[in-house]
């Protein structure tokens, strides 16, 4: 009997992504921290609903309705990355006060707003269509392309704020806001760093033969699949700290219902 093990790069990396989202969540429910990040374990089973969706539609659907269920998955995955981040910050800044929260949530969004302005193009408004299905598939798309870089640019953000300021409130280096932050981070600077590196190759290359043409192309392959390497590294980082019970956690039935440990990150 013969057995086909020709599997390809994107197929072992959507195997290992899938397996690796699945572990998490188990982790996530099995140590009862759901309870802590609700919006993050939506995060990830979101991620893995779109996972399921792309590899499960693809072929057997309309690819009309295949495009809007995506895109609509997208769209709601770039509003939860953004509760994601507000879950985060609450925890790993507990307690800070309400004006010092205000001017922080300003001036985060104002510098990721900027820089959005300037990063990457924006479509003319009247070529977008909207009283079209296509048209509305094009504000969908440019919704979920946008909204996944302002996500990136405040997770960048909040990563230096944890950083350098994280040990004052209840976010130290062993917490658990600040574990997920690094790997959120981490996954956003390299998503960051591929958007830059495709919008050059867009600009410069303009390919002349065939070859050329499939020399582009497989490059942009090998940056996602960078892409989804990193963010398997992620889930791995999260499964292994968010196992692991934070410092000052007791090992009591009463420390499990507690709303937050006693001295995190000391």
């Amino acid at each position: 009997m013969h057995l086909n093990l020709d599997f390809s790069a994107h197929q072992v990396l959507w195997t290992l992504n899938f397996a690796a989202q699945l572990v998490l969540l188990v982790v996530l429910l099995g140590r009862d921290r759901v309870r802590r990040f609700p919006w993050f374990t939506a995060g990830i089973m979101l991620v893995a609903l779109q996972l399921m969706a792309e590899e499960l539609l693809a072929g057997r659907i309309a690819t009309l309705l295949y495009k809007e269920i995506l895109l609509a998955l997208s769209d709601l995955g770039a509003i939860v990355g953004l509760l994601v981040l507000v879950e985060v910050a609450r925890r790993a800044f507990a307690g800070a006060r309400r004006p010092l929260w205000i001017v922080n949530t300003v001036g985060l969004l104002v510098v990721a707003g900027s820089v959005l302005v300037f990063l990457g193009p924006w479509p003319v408004v009247k070529d977008l269509a909207l009283g079209s299905m296509v048209g509305k598939l094009r504000m969908m798309q440019l919704v979920a392309l946008k909204g996944e870089t302002l996500v990136a640019l405040l997770t960048v953000e909040l990563g230096l704020l944890v950083a350098l300021f994280g040990r004052r409130f209840k976010a130290g280096w062993r917490s658990h806001a600040q574990q997920i932050v690094i790997g959120l981070s981490t996954v956003a600077i390299t998503l960051l760093t591929i958007q830059a590196v495709v919008q050059s190759i867009v600009r410069t290359v303009h390919p002349k033969t065939q070859y050329e043409y499939d020399h582009a192309v497989g490059l942009l392959g090998k940056l996602m699949n960078a892409n989804q390497v990193v963010y398997v590294a992620a889930l791995l980082w999260w499964i292994v700290w968010l196992w692991l019970d934070e410092p000052g956690t007791l090992k009591t039935p009463a420390a499990d219902t507690a709303e937050e440990p006693e001295a995190l990150g000391k």
